[in-house]
This record gives C-alpha cells, structure tokens and sequence, in this order.
C-alpha cells in the first residue's frame, strides 16, 4: 500500500506555525507518511530542522484564515489561504487527509464546497473519541451543527458506527442516542424521531442512554446534536483539567509521606493521565465528506499535532469514506 499522503495547515491554530510544526516534525520521525505542510514557506522552512525535516515537504501558501475569520469570507479567499490549499490537496488527489487546528467553521464551509459530502449524507458531523473507563467511544456531533433534524442524527449514527468499526476495531458498535432517561418515551421531539429511525438503519442501535453513560461504555457510539455534544465535549475536558490540578495540587502539596507516596505513584499517575488526556487522541474527524478531513482545537500544542499525523492515516489506510459510503448505500436500499 502506498504511504498515506497527509496536508497540514501549519498556520491555523492560536500557535501555529511555531507549534504546527514542531509537532508534525515529532510525528514525522515515528511515522511512515509522506506530510506536506502548507503555509507561508520562509516561515515554515525556518521551523524545520533535524533528520525528521527532510521526509517533510512545503506547500506555500500567501494567506492565512484567521481564527475569527466568518466563514463565508473564508470562502472567497480559499484558493489563497493554507486551509483552503490544504483542502484542495485532497480534491486534486495530492493528499489523502488534511489536518488544521485552524478555524472549525471555516474548515467546514471550504471542506463542503470543495469535497462535496457522501451521497446521503445532508450534513457532516465532528466526531470525539472520548476516553471511557473500558476504551474509547466515539461522540458525534460534537459542534459542526447544533441545530439538526432527526434524519441528520440517523446519518450520524452510522458515520459513528463505520467510524468505530474501522479504526478503534470495534466488531458490532453499539450506537446509543444522547437523552434524558434511558426509557424510549423519554426525550425531545428530535430525540424520540430520530431514535425512530435509527431502529431502521443498518447498524446496531441500543436505544437511548444518558449522560452519566458517556465514562462507563454503555454504547460505543454516542449520537447527538452539534449543540449539546460540543457542550458535553467541553464539560468533560474541563472535568479531566480540573480533576488533574486537583490531584496535583493535594499530592505535591502533602505531607512529606503523600510526596513519597506520590513518586511510588507516578507510573500509574502518567498512565493515568494519558488514558484521559484528550491530545493523546489527536484530531477528530470530520465525517460525511468525500475526502479524510480532521480538525483540532486552536489551541492545539505540538503533542496534539503528534497524535494527530496517526489519526489520519489510521482513517485513510482504513478507508472510513469509502466505508460510510457503503452503510449509506445499504441504508438508502434498506437493507
């Protein structure tokens, strides 16, 4: 198979290019992908030094979105800026995925124009592998549209499914719809449709579940509207953030029997943190388009970029659109 060609926006984000670039230099020494950056090439060729800098390559780029940039100005000027030669990398067949901790909205407007979404697909959805206590779990949407109908959640669920399947190599995903009770009465009027349909879709759906659910693996996939699932999303890394300087806070600043206690800890502790550290899960992909597109937060560190490389080749070397194509396909024929 053909080494996975992947675009980098090396200037969207609160800190790029500085830190776009040390963390594509991180992954590029442990990972076999041919990586292009795009963005301003004295800038970016300055950043690049090491043995790692020679796999690397530079797509120039004159502009850059900013991060409050509307999207629909994005758009007129996406054949100038680094997110928008990014993109049109993947649509001309030079690059297999783009990444960009860039601006979400206008990542989505471009993406949309130049890629054009599955067949069947009305909408894409951001899709977070959120760390649960037995694995991760797939969250979606997590912000690309908050306001959406029920037949969008349907398409959701089985993004999510194909999405699970194929790269966190779960069997038979379990896709549960995000609620208020786990009773089937329980509910919004968009919660009850939608969940109406997914009884029809060609995956395996669970019914409802509620948020105490999301840490404990009760569905391996979680469908939601864009509003409350970047709501949840934002929640749980303020929760991980917190609980982490908490625990810093008690364990160093104990006794001198908590401090030993504490380095006896610290391989657990690392462990730990790692296992609910959301930079460890790289990017999130952005589902329902014809072409592997993945985002991170602005304020995405190197670490984020590192992880995000592999994300990326996991789902082009997994083929995720050709495989949510198929489930789409199967869905429309009712089979």
């Amino acid at each position: 198979m053909n080494k996975p060609r992947i675009a980098v926006d090396a200037m969207g984000g609160d800190h790029a290019p500085e830190e776009i670039v040390a963390g594509v230099l991180l992954a590029a020494a442990n990972t076999d992908a041919e990586i292009t950056l795009v963005g301003d090439e004295p800038r970016v060729r300055a950043l690049l030094h090491g043995e790692a800098a020679k796999r690397i390559a530079v797509q120039h780029a004159p502009e850059t979105v900013p991060m409050e940039q509307h999207a629909s100005h994005a758009l007129r000027s996406a054949d100038r800026t680094s997110l928008g030669i990014a993109i049109s990398m993947v649509k001309e067949g030079r690059a297999d995925a783009v990444v960009s901790a860039g601006n979400s909205g206008a990542f989505l407007a471009i993406a949309l124009i130049k890629l054009r979404t599955i067949e069947g697909i009305a909408r894409p959805a951001i899709a977070t592998v959120w760390p649960a206590l037995n694995g991760p779990i797939v969250l979606l949407d997590s912000g690309a549209n908050v306001d959406c109908r029920p037949e969008w959640l349907v398409q959701f669920g089985i993004m999510g499914s194909a999405y699970a399947r194929e790269v966190l190599g779960i069997t038979s995903p379990r896709v549960g719809i995000l609620s208020v009770g786990e009773e089937r009465t329980k509910g919004n009027q968009q919660t009850l449709e939608a969940a109406k349909l997914l009884d029809e879709a060609p995956i395996r759906f669970i019914g409802n579940i509620e948020g105490s659910d999301l840490f404990h693996n009760v569905a391996d996939v979680v469908v939601t509207d864009g509003f409350v699932g970047n709501v949840v999303l934002k929640a749980g890394e303020g929760v991980a953030s917190g609980l982490g300087k908490v625990l810093r806070d008690a364990l160093l600043g104990g006794s001198l029997v908590t401090k030993l206690g504490t380095v006896m800890l610290a391989p657990v502790l690392r462990r730990l943190r790692r296992k609910y550290d959301f930079e460890t899960y790289g990017a999130m992909p952005l589902l329902g388009l014809r072409g592997n597109c993945l985002v991170t937060h602005g304020r995405a560190s190197r670490r984020s970029i590192e992880h995000a490389i592999p994300a990326a080749v996991e789902e082009v070397q997994h083929d995720v659109v050709g495989k949510i194509g198929d489930l789409m396909t199967a869905y429309v024929k009712g089979e």
